[in-house]
């Protein structure tokens, strides 16, 4: 008997020892492969961008913003590059990333890139994960987010005074009492798919000069030179605008709403019919009027000037001669 248990035990520790050594050889053969991901840089929310990943070895990698998976880029295969395997994935920074509205473009601001590659050969290989990079997108310079994106700027007035500073049609901020302020707009409406802003499209354009009673200014639509933009002019001395210092201006554009196209079709349905006594299924047709684009609302978007000091919108008592 006591024979037969130290056999036992032998053949226990025996075992034991098996499996012990089997977990640490398997774990032991496994190498944790390198993935990078260069910075896309410069991503702003109008495109697609593409974000390269770099791995040591063949496999999928899954891309993320913000956390969440990019549509289209949950396994995207490498291809051999040298030594070396890349994984491209195009992304457009929209909702899933910075807001949760996907018709919508993405709002500027923070949001995180990653990826994680799971390496085709899993015995000899763990998964990776890429260093995490932080990006900033950005949004159209001067505008709102939308539905309307606005440009402003201010030039003196061709043939104004030339006094001391600006011949005509010069970008400037800083005036001089007498000169004409030119207001020059121009912008894009997101929700007719970023068609540019015109007199075709907009109801009502304005410049609104806090503690002016000459305010609110209309914006024109024109041709200038061969563009054509919106403008509005800020005459200034006596009987005109004539307060010295800082000019704190709003800009209002009103797009005209455009009602849905539709159409008339031909369509189908089965109805039951009583036909000599007995009971019949029967195909027939009539008419209905589908959605073929849908209505666009009007909109409002506003820009109110917050530039830096140096920046900000100033008019200047008129030099002594």
């Amino acid at each position: 008997m006591k024979r037969l248990m130290a056999a036992l035990a032998v053949m226990t520790l025996a075992a034991s020892a098996a499996v012990s050594v089997g977990v640490t050889a398997a774990s032991a053969s496994q190498t944790t492969p390198t993935i990078k991901l260069t910075d896309p840089k410069a991503i702003i929310n109008d495109g697609a961008f593409n974000i390269v990943a770099t791995a040591s070895v063949a496999g999928t990698v899954e891309f993320k913003a913000g956390g969440v998976d990019i549509s289209g880029c949950s396994a995207v295969a490498t291809i051999a590059a040298g030594s070396s395997f890349v994984a491209t994935c195009s992304w457009t920074p929209v909702a899933s990333a910075l807001q949760p509205d996907a018709s919508a473009p993405a709002a500027a601001g923070e949001t995180t890139l990653d990826a994680t590659l799971t390496p085709t050969d899993t015995t000899d290989y763990t998964t990776a994960q890429a260093t995490e990079i932080l990006e900033v997108v950005g949004a159209p310079v001067q505008g709102s987010q939308g539905p309307i994106a606005l440009y402003v700027d201010t030039i003196v007035a061709s043939g104004s005074p030339d006094i001391a500073i600006g011949a005509g049609c010069e970008i400037q901020n800083e005036f001089y009492v007498g000169q004409t302020i030119v207001f020059r707009v121009y912008g894009n409406d997101y929700g007719l798919g970023g068609a540019v802003l015109t007199a075709q499209n907009v109801s009502s354009a304005t410049v609104t000069i806090a503690g002016y009673s000459g305010s609110p200014l209309t914006l024109s639509y024109g041709n200038h030179g061969g563009v054509s933009f919106w403008t509005a002019p800020l005459k200034t001395g006596t009987g005109f605008y004539n307060t010295l210092g800082v000019i704190s201006y709003k800009v209002t554009f009103n797009t005209i709403a455009v009602p849905a196209v539709t159409k008339v079709v031909t369509a189908y349905k089965n109805v039951v019919k009583v036909v000599k006594g007995v009971r019949k299924v029967v195909r027939v047709s009539y008419k209905k009027t589908i959605v073929v684009t849908p209505a666009v609302p009007g909109e409002t978007g506003t820009f109110t000037s917050s530039f830096a000091t140096p920046s900000v919108l100033t008019l200047n008592a008129a030099p002594a001669a």
